[in-house]
């Protein structure tokens, strides 16, 4: 395993991040991560060297779960050899039915959910907190003297932002920086290869103010592993998913994925595997380990263990120039436009 200076901070993480949005969640009657895989999938990735583990309070059923998996298994490990990442911002439901101040940015909230995610964690501190999304309802500037305190008093080493609009991501920068606030250093956009989205603008503030970016996603939710195949030319909606797959069970995986930009990748994902001796995974993810204008550490979901093993071979792939390139490339069409959803 390699390691990266994480941005702007003075800590290194692996080259890969491990995401725990599965641990204890349940989609219709499915399971989809229970406590011994969970625990299974942490052993791996400290065989593997991985140090880096993104989870938030709100994942699993009840919310809390996962907090709570993570923390039983570090219990039996060094808590100083891992880098931990929570989140807040959604209403949370492991203490019954939420209240008015029972979600959002608001200082009430913050305060009460840091203690939650480190009594269920059973650590002192989170090396990184993200504001799960942009709280439009609470002043900015609550928000980040709430978070700027958690860091003063030691419950918080570093402040990161996941998922909002890039004027959003450029005024809390902006005022962290007028009123001497602790500042993001870290975002987790959703961005792979081939995202619907052209997330150009978002990623150029994170260049430009050296944030690291740990996508979410990173393989379009199992999409750019190649498993899928089109049964229609004319419709990139149409595909054949495996048995268990998340293409087989969950919804927003046809409105997030399939795109006709994401097929003209797909192809050329394939296309670069074959020639490099890879898997499309490792392929996908390697192109954006590679990203030049910022540090990029890709969140990995990985079910099984056998799916950990596989995204952790990008770490040893070596991709050329044109390759690279050519991956970036089949977003666009001959005329250099952007390829429509």
């Amino acid at each position: 395993m390699d390691y990266r200076t994480l941005g702007a901070t003075g800590t290194k993480v692996s080259d890969l991040c491990f995401g725990t949005w599965r641990f204890g969640k349940r989609t219709g009657d499915t399971l989809e991560t229970d406590e011994e895989e969970a625990h299974d999938l942490l052993d791996a990735c400290w065989e593997h060297g991985i140090n880096f583990i993104d989870t938030a309070n709100v994942y699993g059923n009840p919310n809390g779960t996962a907090e709570e998996w993570i923390g039983d298994w570090l219990a039996d490990h060094d808590r100083e050899d891992f880098v931990l990442a929570s989140k807040v911002y959604f209403p949370f439901d492991g203490w019954g039915d939420p209240g008015p101040n029972d979600s959002g940015l608001g200082r009430k909230h913050v305060r009460a959910q840091i203690e939650g995610t480190l009594d269920r964690l059973g650590t002192d501190y989170l090396d990184l907190y993200y504001i799960h999304r942009f709280d439009e309802g609470t002043p900015v500037t609550e928000t980040l003297d709430t978070l700027d305190t958690l860091v003063d008093k030691g419950k918080v080493n570093y402040l990161g932002a996941s998922t909002m609009a890039a004027w959003q991501l450029t005024k809390a920068l902006w005022k962290s920086d007028v009123e001497d606030y602790e500042r993001f250093s870290v975002t987790q956009p959703l961005f792979h290869a081939a995202y619907y989205e052209d997330v150009a603008e978002y990623l150029d503030v994170c260049a430009d103010q050296d944030l690291a970016v740990c996508p979410y996603s990173p393989l379009a939710g199992g999409f750019l592993t190649g498993k899928y195949e089109r049964l229609d030319p004319g419709d990139p909606q149409a595909v054949e998913a495996p048995d268990g797959s998340r293409g087989g069970f969950d919804e927003q995986f046809t409105e997030y994925y399939l795109s006709e930009r994401g097929w003209s990748v797909l192809d050329t994902v394939r296309e670069v595997a074959d020639e490099a001796e890879a898997t499309p995974a490792q392929v996908a993810l390697r192109w954006l380990i590679d990203q030049q204008e910022f540090t990029c550490v890709p969140i990995v979901g990985a079910r099984t263990t056998d799916q950990l093993d596989d995204n952790v071979g990008a770490v040893d792939l070596s991709l050329s120039r044109d390759q690279h390139d050519r991956i970036t490339e089949a977003r666009y069409d001959e005329s250099g436009q952007v390829i429509g959803h």
